[in-house]
C-alpha cells in the first residue's frame, strides 16, 4: 500500500520508466551498456515506491501512553525549554528518519486538537541544533484528560521540500491515525510533560504508531 501524497509522483515516475526502457531499447545498441541503463533507472523506480509506502500499523491505543509518529532513531531525549507553545520546560524526543524509513506521519495521543499551525523556514540538516527553530516545519498540539497536552512537530531536512499536516484546530486525533507526511528525510519532535516516564533511549530504533515511548503508568 502506498501512501496518497504519492500518487501523482509514483504515476509520474512509472510513466518516466517505462518511456526510458523503450527509449533505451530502441537507441543503445551495446547491450551491456542498455542493460545497465535499465538496472538503474529500475532501482530509482523502487526507491521512489518503497519511500511512499504505507505499511499497516496495528496501534494498541492507550490514553496514559505516547507511541512513535514516525519510524526512525531516537537522536535526542533531554529536557528543555519549549517557547513556542508551552513556554516552559519540558522532556523532548526526537525521532531522526532516513530517506530509507515510512514517511507518514501519525498521532502520537488520541484527544482534541488544541493548536496546529505551519512555519515556512531554511532546510538544515534535520540533525542541525537549530533545525527545530529554522527549518520549514508544523507544530501540534493534542489533549487529552490523561496525559494532559503532547507537542509533536514536524521538521523538514535538508531534502525534505515539502510537509503535508492533515491536524486542524478542534478536530480529533486518534492515536496512530494518519496525521500527516513528510517528503524525503527529517524528524519529528515530540514534547512531553516532564513527570512522565521515558520508555525509549538513545539511538533506539521505533516503529510509528506502535512503539510506546512514554507513559504516565
Amino acid at each position: 500500500m502506498f501512501h496518497k501524497e504519492g500518487y501523482k509522483i509514483i504515476l509520474i515516475s512509472m510513466i518516466l520508466f517505462i518511456s526510458i526502457l523503450f527509449l533505451t531499447d530502441a537507441v543503445v545498441e551495446i547491450e551491456w551498456l542498455r542493460k545497465l541503463i535499465m538496472i538503474i533507472f529500475l532501482i530509482l523506480f523502487v526507491l521512489v515506491l518503497q519511500f511512499f509506502r504505507n505499511p499497516k500499523r496495528t496501534t494498541i491505543e492507550n490514553i496514559n501512553q505516547i507511541i512513535a509518529s514516525v519510524d526512525g532513531k531516537v537522536v535526542v531525549i533531554e529536557e528543555v525549554y519549549e517557547k513556542e507553545f508551552f513556554k516552559d520546560k519540558r522532556k523532548q524526543i526526537s525521532i531522526f528518519m532516513s530517506p530509507l524509513n515510512v514517511h507518514v506521519t501519525r498521532y502520537p495521543v488520541g484527544g482534541k486538537i488544541i493548536f496546529s499551525k505551519y512555519h515556512p523556514g531554511k532546510y538544515l540538516v534535520a540533525w542541525h541544533p537549530k533545525a527545530s527553530e529554522e527549518n520549514e516545519r508544523t507544530t501540534v498540539v493534542v489533549e487529552n484528560n490523561s496525559v494532559g497536552q503532547i507537542l509533536f512537530r514536524q521538521v523538514a531536512g535538508a531534502m525534505a521540500r515539502r510537509i503535508v499536516n492533515y491536524a486542524k484546530k478542534d478536530d480529533k486525533a486518534i492515536q496512530g491515525a494518519d496525521s500527516g507526511f513528510i517528503k524525503f528525510g527529517s524528524r519529528v519532535d515530540i514534547f512531553i510533560p516532564l513527570d512522565m516516564k521515558v520508555n525509549v533511549s538513545l539511538n533506539d530504533k521505533v516503529k510509528g504508531g506502535e512503539t510506546v515511548i512514554a507513559s504516565n503508568e
